[in-house]
């Protein structure tokens, strides 16, 4: 490492008090601060052989209000330019974020099981789809667009009793699968609704960040790690393509249906009329 990153990263070091972990990071954060500038706090962690938490604290230890500033600052030590603290700079890594995310999602999409997944969803009626909290706006986005080539898909936004009724309703109709859109922070009414759905017998599928996270089937997508806000571009993408894999297991009902959609919504003028010129 040359040592225009040293002096910039002592910099930021010099008179801390760091415990051992923080010592740690540090050290990789030395060795490795080319690839660490574009790490999330969950793979700096892993690098470093701590606890994402740690690499929180040791972000607010030196003065940041997380590890999302912290790896902002420590880019022109390695890209070149003034630290940049503005709007512009904000906007700017939340994009990076949410194309490094993308560019991770393409490069393992190939592991993901969206055709089997896709004609197992396709084939379960009613569909029940689960988002609490942060994730109810990609799960309504994934429930519009699936009601369009699916005959019965269930939006479940609320939790608590209301979420345990609609699961034992859609068992008793039939269903035999549950998807769940489930981000950080992990929503508990979510993570028991899913244990719920299991031992009612249907199979559980869930869009995550997490590979590791308890269900059946995981597509797991990339987020962000900002203190305000997560990224969800990735896990959009993976739902969207999860749509589109449903729509092709079954192409002569998806035919029909948006078919029938577009009928219907031409009557009802449920669209503005836009002049493209």
């Amino acid at each position: 490492m040359t040592g225009g990153y040293h002096s910039g990263l002592d910099g930021l070091l010099d008179g801390r008090r760091l415990s051992p972990v923080q010592r740690r990071i540090a050290g990789y954060l030395s060795d490795h601060l080319d690839e660490a500038i574009f790490l999330s706090s969950v793979e700096l962690a892993e690098r470093a052989g701590v606890s994402q938490p740690s690499v929180t604290r040791f972000a607010v230890v030196l003065g940041f209000a997380g590890y999302p500033e912290l790896r902002q600052a420590l880019r022109p030590l390695v890209l070149g330019g003034a630290p940049d603290r503005s709007h512009e700079s904000l906007l700017r890594g939340a994009v990076d974020d949410e194309i490094r995310g993308l560019t991770r999602l393409r490069e393992r999409l190939a592991a993901l099981p969206l055709k089997e997944l896709g004609e197992a969803l396709a084939a379960t009626e009613p569909l029940p789809v689960i988002g609490l909290l942060a994730s109810s706006g990609l799960a309504t986005t994934l429930a519009h667009f699936a009601r369009r080539i699916h005959p019965d898909v269930r939006l479940l936004t609320h939790g608590g009793c209301e979420l345990s009724d609609a699961l034992h309703a859609a068992r008793r109709s039939g269903a035999e699968w549950v998807v769940a859109v489930v981000l950080p922070r992990y929503p508990a009414d979510a993570v028991r609704a899913l244990e719920y759905a299991a031992k009612l017998g249907l199979k559980t599928a869930v869009i995550t960040d997490r590979p590791d996270f308890p269900a059946e089937v995981v597509l797991d997508a990339p987020v962000g790690d900002r203190p305000v806000s997560t990224a969800q571009a990735a896990p959009l993408v993976l739902a969207m393509a999860l749509v589109e894999a449903m729509a092709e297991a079954a192409p002569l009902r998806t035919r029909a249906r948006l078919e029938e959609w577009e009928r219907m919504t031409g009557e009802t003028g449920t669209f503005a009329p836009v002049d493209r010129r």
